[in-house]
């Protein structure tokens, strides 16, 4: 299937969407203020040890503290026999491996997240276009994409004869690497040992904490990760930016410098290809599927839910073809939803119960396959005994909706408020409490103007009858800067 590639550029944010037939399939977006800081490789220093977690807080200069897990601190002697397995891979304690104050290299492995601090690993890996480099290990391994075992040894053993004998450093050969020529992946070693040892030499000069080593800018990873052979063309609308991922593929990538394209139109290019529309869709609640059925999507910090409906689809032939077809559609659907919005951790996916065992196994070989499609490592289940498909995908950065939205200051995330008569009633029971406790000449009461027009209309003889009860006035007053459930009551 062929597939475009839009870049869109301000001095802001760089904004990246992946078009397959015409329908936006990823949407990937960087802020100049707020650049992810996955593969960053960092000198930090020990702020905390803790022992009882087996992990350690590291200061690389963030806002918040990095975290540190035993199992991902590179140890020399991680496999060998003499070390008695503790749960974390046969390492020593964390505490007999760090201590407060040392400094440490490290490589941030997911980006804060929420209230998280972003968590790193000491073992470094640097990606090139078609190999990541692992200067601790000595191991050359295969993506597990590349599934032909014949092909997978004919790569080991090419990159084998380029890595010299004495190479301490090891590979990982990457699926971009499938028809790569000798003299590529060659360069691709050179580039990688170079890097990083221009990491090294930064980290004996640099005071911890320090950033040594930024990753690719988002517009230079879509040349690296995202473009392959079933990339037509990437069209970018700066022209200053054309220019630098030009120099930057031919100097990199220079069988893909071809296909970047400079976009001259006069419409916006997101605009042009409907993918502005796109995003506002992939902020909803609800998804529309073509045949009249609907999915319901709820990110939560826990996990994230889809629920399929049938809405106003009848199509089928018997009720049980109806959901059959329904959920076929909703696996297509939520697989894309997942990549176009980017969500992360547990998934727990609600189809439409099936009787039929059938079915089932197709509505879940449908999803495995498209699904396939996805750049991120995932886990599928099948439905469990209430019907449910579990499935995780990993999550290195934040989902689309947390990049562009933040909580509703009205509700803080809820996504409901208090009716504006469940307010009223608990301003009559705080009157009720404040003249037990104080004696004011009147007590005044500043609302949203709903909570106040129900003082005035349903609910004045309430206002009249507690007035009477605690023989002091009650006065109402409309602010208009309040919410529905905001309010105030002054002592006069």
């Amino acid at each position: 299937m062929i597939e475009d590639i839009l870049i869109n550029i301000t001095p802001q944010e760089t904004r990246v969407a992946v078009i397959l037939q015409g329908a936006v399939q990823e949407l990937h977006i960087e802020r100049t203020a707020t650049r992810g800081l996955v593969g960053n490789v960092y000198l930090g220093r020990v702020a905390r040890v803790l022992p009882g977690m087996q992990s350690a807080f590291i200061d690389v200069g963030l806002e918040r503290a990095a975290f540190l897990h035993v199992a991902d601190i590179w140890h020399a002697d991680h496999y060998k026999e003499h070390h008695k397995p503790n749960g974390s891979n046969g390492a020593p304690p964390i505490e007999r491996l760090l201590h407060e104050g040392q400094s440490v290299l490290v490589q941030v492995i997911k980006d804060p997240i929420g209230t998280k601090g972003a968590r790193l690993s000491t073992q470094i890996s640097i990606a090139g276009r078609m190999l990541v480099y692992l200067p601790q290990d000595s191991h050359i391994g295969i993506s597990q994409r590349i599934e032909d075992e014949q092909e997978r040894e004919l790569l080991r053993e090419k990159v084998m004869q380029l890595v010299p004998e004495d190479e301490k450093g090891g590979f990982i050969v990457r699926t971009m690497a499938e028809d790569a020529s000798e003299a590529d992946l060659a360069a691709d070693i050179r580039y990688l040992r170079k890097l990083y040892h221009d990491i090294q030499a930064a980290s004996q000069v640099n005071p911890a904490p320090s950033l040594l080593y930024q990753d690719l800018s988002l517009a230079q990873r879509v040349l690296r990760d995202f473009v392959d052979e079933q990339t037509s063309s990437i069209q970018i609308d700066s022209r200053e930016s054309y220019q630098k991922l030009v120099a930057f593929a031919e100097a990199y990538t220079p069988s893909v410098g071809s296909r970047v394209m400079h976009y001259t139109g006069e419409r916006p290019l997101f605009e042009l290809y409907g993918v502005e529309d796109e995003i506002q869709r992939a902020l909803a609640r609800r998804v529309d599927l073509k045949s009249g059925g609907y999915l319901i999507l709820d990110q939560t910090e826990a996990m994230t839910t889809i629920d399929v409906n049938t809405g106003g689809f009848v199509g089928g032939r018997s009720f049980d073809d109806t959901i059959f077809k329904t959920n076929l559609e909703a696996a297509q659907a939520i697989a894309r939803q997942l990549r176009l919005r980017n969500l992360g951790g547990i998934i727990i996916l609600d189809f439409i119960d099936m009787e039929n065992v059938e079915h089932r196994d197709a509505v879940l070989s449908e999803l495995k396959k498209a699904l396939a499609r996805d750049h991120m490592r995932m886990t599928v289940n099948g439905f469990t005994q209430l019907g449910l498909v579990e499935m995780t995908r990993k999550r290195t950065r934040e989902s689309l909706a947390h990049i562009l939205c933040e909580p509703c200051p009205t509700c803080s995330g809820r996504g409901e408020i208090k009716t504006a008569f469940t307010v009223c009633y608990e301003i009559l029971r705080e009157l009720l409490r404040e003249a037990r406790q104080f004696n004011p000449r009147e007590f005044r009461v500043l609302a949203s103007q709903q909570v106040i027009d129900l003082f005035l209309e349903e609910e004045s003889q309430s206002l009249a009858m507690l007035g009477d009860f605690i023989g002091k006035p009650i006065s109402l007053q409309v602010d208009t800067f309040y919410h529905q459930e905001q309010y105030d009551i002054v002592l006069m």
